[in-house]
């Protein structure tokens, strides 16, 4: 895992990047991304060969606009008129 380590950080420093960027951080990128663009959780957690979804919870930084959507359907599925009071 060194040598790929070592050949990243070389890419890295030649395009610019934050030398603080890994390629564990492009792991969690990556599962950032699949939550977001809504992949089911257990998928996610295989897709990176983790036990436990809790660990794989940990890897997810998701937006603050992926928060903000999310509360906002649940909010919306929570005070949606009920089909008794649409007829009432």
């Amino acid at each position: 895992m060194r040598h790929f380590d070592a050949r990243f950080a070389t890419v890295r420093n030649q395009a610019g990047l934050d030398p603080a960027l890994s390629l564990h951080c492009l792991r969690h990128s990556y599962v950032t991304h699949l939550v977001e663009f809504g992949y089911p959780e257990r998928f996610v957690q295989e897709q990176v060969g983790h036990a436990y979804a809790s660990t794989t919870a940990i890897y997810a930084s998701v937006s603050n606009d992926f928060k903000d959507k999310t509360l906002k359907a649940a909010l919306a599925r929570v005070y949606a008129p009920t089909d008794q009071e649409d007829q009432g």
